[in-house]
């Protein structure tokens, strides 16, 4: 189920797309938290939030099930400035980073901006990983418009056929937003 929600902003601003995981602790309140401090920023309005998803840990396999969803976002700050605030929140909710793909407490990767193209050391956009991965696919699904106009949603469909039937991933929860 779709959530929709929308405040006015007065400046130029650009949707965006970010993955919510986490593995540790309470981790639908900590996505909860998560949404909720992204939507208390003054230039971040969350537009549309997916379903929760568990999955199954990726690459570091000994550690404990993920929660998995994405939200869709408005905003007037740029790539790299959004990037920052998700670091933030991550921090602010306690994100350790010892093990690559280990676990952790929360976890937000930007994954689109209306389809821009950006390589460097802090940030790849497109996310470089997105298209292999259904804990992102799947939920990105839930709340990627037919019609989004970048190339995001073509993306999505291309890749999910694919990558073929998704394994471990299953249906947690419906959104957590608002």
């Amino acid at each position: 189920m779709k959530k929709d929600i929308t405040r006015n902003f007065t400046s130029e601003r650009s949707e965006a797309y970010i993955a919510l995981g986490a593995n540790l602790g309470r981790r639908e309140e900590t996505l909860r938290e998560a949404l909720r401090l992204l939507n208390e920023h003054t230039e971040i309005e969350v537009l549309r939030a997916s379903d929760v998803y568990e999955t199954d840990p990726v690459g570091y396999a000994d550690q404990p099930a993920f929660l998995n969803m994405a939200a869709a976002v408005a905003t007037s700050l740029k790539p790299q400035a959004l990037l920052g605030v998700l670091q933030e929140i991550e921090n602010r909710l306690g994100r350790v980073r010892d093990i690559r793909f280990g676990p952790r407490t929360a976890d937000l990767d930007l994954l689109w901006m209306d389809g821009l193209a950006i390589s460097t050391e802090e940030l790849t956009l497109p996310h470089p990983r997105m298209h292999e991965r259904f804990f992102v696919l799947v939920p990105l699904d839930d709340i990627v418009p037919q019609s989004e106009p970048s190339g995001l949603r073509a993306l999505i469909d291309d890749s999910l056929i694919e990558l073929g039937a998704a394994s471990g991933i299953r249906a947690f929860s419906g959104p957590l937003f608002p």
